[in-house]
């Protein structure tokens, strides 16, 4: 798979495209140049080599994983503690969650990657779209099984906020 991603990814690039990636491999600098990767917190552990046990853990890992990635951005999932956006520039944001009651987390990565694409190709920032994306996996948590969000959720959803 890393031979594949590095004659795709590339090309996306080159011909302006947005590309996400939710990271299974744990040498996370095969999907560079990604515009976004989207680990969760044992995958960034695993990926940094450290422990994350706080904020100031979460920012030491975040920093190491973007300057061996070269990444633009790293979105790092952290369950019931929301998610944490990074930019290669500096900026952090700390998202909440939104979560009200948690019923089943299958699926919930899946629904932050997909939406965090839709808005992104919608035309919505990157804090943006990660902002949506929390609310859909908020949604989706709070579901029995593998579940999706409809537009009407969504919508509810955003208005909450």
């Amino acid at each position: 798979m890393p031979g594949l991603l590095k004659e795709i990814l590339p090309l996306a690039k080159s011909a302006g495209k947005i590309v996400c990636v939710d990271p299974k491999l744990k040498d996370l600098a095969a999907y560079q140049p990604a515009t976004v990767i989207t680990p969760n917190t044992p995958e960034a552990e695993r990926s940094s080599g450290m422990t994350i046990s706080d904020r100031r853990d979460l920012q030491r890992a975040a920093r190491k994983i973007l300057k061996e990635t070269r990444i633009q951005h790293l979105l790092i999932t952290r369950g019931e503690e929301g998610m944490a956006l990074f930019s290669g520039a500096g900026h952090v944001a700390y998202i909440p969650t939104v979560a009200r009651e948690v019923f089943d987390v299958t699926g919930a990565g899946d629904t932050v990657i997909s939406t965090l694409v839709l808005g992104l190709v919608a035309g919505l920032s990157i804090l943006e779209a990660a902002m949506l994306s929390n609310i859909a996996a908020g949604i989706v948590v709070g579901k029995l099984g593998t579940a999706s969000v409809t537009p009407g959720e969504l919508i509810a959803g955003i208005q909450i906020q």
